[in-house]
C-alpha cells in the first residue's frame, strides 16, 4: 500500500481545490511525452507510438479502487465496449488514472479492462495535459494523437460535457485514415 491508498490520501489533498487546467496542449502541437507504469506489465512511453500508430489518451477520474466518478465510470465501460473498434482503426487506447498501483490492479481486475491502464498517482501526466482538478482527483480529459505524435483532438471536462463520446473519438480516428 502507498500513501495514496484509500479516499482521504495525499492525492486527495493535493487535488482538493478546484482548478482549471494550466498550459493545456493545443490541437496541432506535438503531444507531450511521458512514461508511466502499465498495470500488468512494464512501462509505456508515449513517444514509442510515434511513427507507429495513433493513440487515444483517456484520462479518467477514479477516487479509489471501489469509488468511481459518476461521469467516468460509464465512460470507462463505454470505452471497454468500443475498444475493438478503436483497435480496428489502427489505434491504441491508453487509459490513465491517478490511482496507485494497488488500486489500479484492483480496478483492472474488477472491470476486466482490455486496454492498457496506466497509473499516475502523482498526477504529473494529468497536469502535463492540463486536465485540471477538483474535490480530490484530477479531472478527465481525452486526446487523440496521430501517427506523427501530434494532437488532432482534445476534450477537457465540463459539467455539461464531461467526457468525449466514443463515437466522437472513433470519428476522429476515421478522419486520420
Amino acid at each position: 500500500m502507498t500513501g495514496n491508498t484509500g479516499l482521504f490520501n495525499q492525492r486527495f489533498a493535493k487535488n482538493f481545490i478546484p482548478l482549471p487546467g494550466f498550459q493545456v496542449p493545443e490541437v496541432g502541437e506535438l503531444a507531450p511525452d511521458f512514461t508511466l507504469p502499465r498495470i500488468r506489465g512494464g512501462l509505456v512511453r508515449l513517444s514509442d507510438y510515434r511513427g507507429q500508430q495513433p493513440v487515444v489518451l483517456a484520462f479518467t477520474r477514479i477516487f479509489t479502487e471501489k469509488l468511481f466518478c459518476p461521469f467516468c465510470y460509464p465512460h470507462i465501460q463505454d470505452l471497454k465496449q468500443r475498444y475493438q473498434d478503436i483497435c480496428d482503426r489502427g489505434a491504441e487506447l491508453l487509459m490513465i488514472s491517478s490511482t496507485d498501483r494497488v488500486q489500479s490492479e484492483q480496478i483492472v481486475s474488477d472491470l476486466n479492462l482490455p486496454y492498457p491502464f496506466l497509473s499516475d498517482p502523482d498526477c504529473k501526466t494529468f497536469r502535463l495535459y492540463g486536465a485540471g482538478q477538483a474535490l480530490g482527483a484530477p479531472l478527465p480529459a481525452q486526446y487523440v494523437i496521430n501517427r506523427e505524435g501530434r494532437i488532432t483532438y482534445r476534450h477537457l471536462f465540463t459539467f455539461i460535457d464531461s467526457n468525449a463520446e466514443p463515437d466522437r473519438i472513433l470519428q476522429e480516428l476515421k478522419r486520420l485514415g
